[in-house]
């Protein structure tokens, strides 16, 4: 069956559910489908450790009755499974509290038209090309350096999915897309012990991954650089984090931007819309129809449409990120993020990364976060983090054991400058964030 051919049936399939519901009952009523197939393929110092295949498909149903909500899922599409899915959900809605703010989101926000965002690369990948991929991936990570003694092993995979989405609005919605990847660990070890570090390449077209020699060989130089780690001295210092970190720390923010922690009162950014919060040079901005991305969609998870959008626009809180049910709450407008943000960027003023590190003078180097030291209700931040101490303006040596902390807040609005070298591997798009002066505390 083409792809085509069985989005056709998904959509008719849930069209059938989305009848099935109205006829016992409910008053409103969404489904949404997902169908994933893949391969992926582990090795190990040369030798096949795992080899998967995957075929899945899953049909969650969520029906409404009055203001009570009920939901059941099933794998199983057959007339019977569906009518009992169907009255299963509708069981369990007669046992949950009447809630004024449940229910679809309004039918003006579902999308009128859906753009083709490009991200449908099927990859015609057979196991043995993707164990001799895996095994030259490895390969040339081991051979960069004789201290690389052990691996984690390397790994290649490929997703492709089909989404349908439907609501007794009428609204019936589908995407397919695919997702590949490839990855290696790699283990080193001198006198002074054993490091370990990573290295991967994610796209949507397979013609866009970096090759196996290049990723084995990106996560070789990044564990021998690891190599002999010391501690960095005690003190307020600007810290540079990496672009894969400056993800995690942007996430933070728009954690507590999110409905679900504002309404429960649970966020440091409580009554933040129109307060600046980054520097006014910076925006956060989601641009989720960007074609081939990995964070592209027409809709969200309550099919919502979703548009371009500052949630920080120079600086100041533009938008918070709302579910339908979140902005019910907070008597605000769905913002189409149900589910998370699509290609969120962070836009600024961009310096060579090379000329911040000579910026910095003094300082730390995060390329590693450990542990979970975030209090999201007052944005008291600590974090176990390794890296490299920067002294001189130059990469002095590894360091490892290393606290850094401060307060989000504050650690937002003194950011200093951005990197050039963005990360687009991630939901959340960042380069390198130079932040001015955070608490540092090495190894006693």
């Amino acid at each position: 069956m083409d792809l085509r051919e069985q989005e056709d049936n998904l959509r008719n399939l849930v069209a059938d559910i989305l009848a099935e519901a109205k006829q016992q009952g409910a008053d409103q009523a969404e489904v949404s489908v997902s169908v994933d197939t893949g391969l992926s393929v582990g090795v190990r110092k040369g030798e096949l450790e795992n080899l998967e295949f995957n075929q899945d498909r899953g049909f969650g149903i969520t029906l409404y009755v009055g203001q009570r909500k009920g939901s059941a899922s099933t794998t199983d599409s057959s007339a019977n499974a569906i009518r009992d899915t169907v009255a299963a959900a509708k069981n369990i809605a007669t046992y949950t509290e009447d809630d004024p703010c449940s229910g679809l989101a309004d039918a003006a926000l579902m999308p009128e038209h859906l753009v083709d965002l490009d991200l449908f690369h099927p990859w015609a990948l057979e196991p043995d090309q993707a164990i001799e991929m895996a095994v030259e991936c490895e390969a040339a990570g081991l051979a960069v350096d004789t201290r690389l003694t052990n691996s984690d092993g390397a790994n290649v995979n490929t997703q492709q999915s089909l989404r349908v989405y439907g609501n007794s609005h009428g609204f019936i919605g589908a995407y397919a897309g695919t997702r590949h990847g490839l990855n290696c660990v790699l283990i080193g070890e001198d006198s002074e012990g054993m490091q370990r570090d990573y290295w991967y390449s994610v796209a949507r077209d397979a013609g866009a991954l970096e090759s196996p020699a290049a990723v084995g060989q990106q996560a070789a130089q990044r564990t021998v650089e690891r190599l002999s780690p010391r501690s960095a001295p005690t003190g307020t210092y600007p810290v540079l984090y990496t672009p894969s970190m400056a993800s995690g720390l942007i996430g933070h923010l728009i954690g507590a931007l999110s409905g679900g922690a504002l309404y429960r009162r649970a966020s440091f950014m409580l009554d933040s819309m129109g307060q600046p919060i980054l520097p006014e040079w910076i925006s956060l901005v989601e641009r989720p129809h960007l074609p081939g991305a990995l964070g592209s969609a027409n809709f969200d998870g309550d099919g919502v449409a979703t548009h371009s959008k500052a949630f920080v626009d120079q600086g100041v809180v533009a938008s918070y990120v709302l579910s339908a049910y979140s902005a019910r709450k907070l008597e605000l407008t769905p913002t189409g993020n149900a589910g998370g943000v699509h290609n969120l960027d962070v836009d600024g003023a961009q310096t060579d990364t090379r000329q911040l590190i000579k910026q910095m003078d003094r300082g730390l180097i995060v390329s590693e976060l450990m542990g979970q030291g975030i209090n999201g209700v007052t944005g008291d931040y600590s974090r176990g983090a390794a890296g490299f101490w920067v002294e001189n303006g130059e990469m002095a040596y590894p360091v490892a054991e290393v606290t850094v902390a401060g307060n989000l807040k504050d650690i937002y609005g003194r950011i200093i400058a951005l990197g050039d070298d963005v990360d687009y591997r991630h939901n959340i798009r960042t380069p390198s964030i130079l932040v001015e002066g955070m608490t540092v505390a090495g190894a006693s």
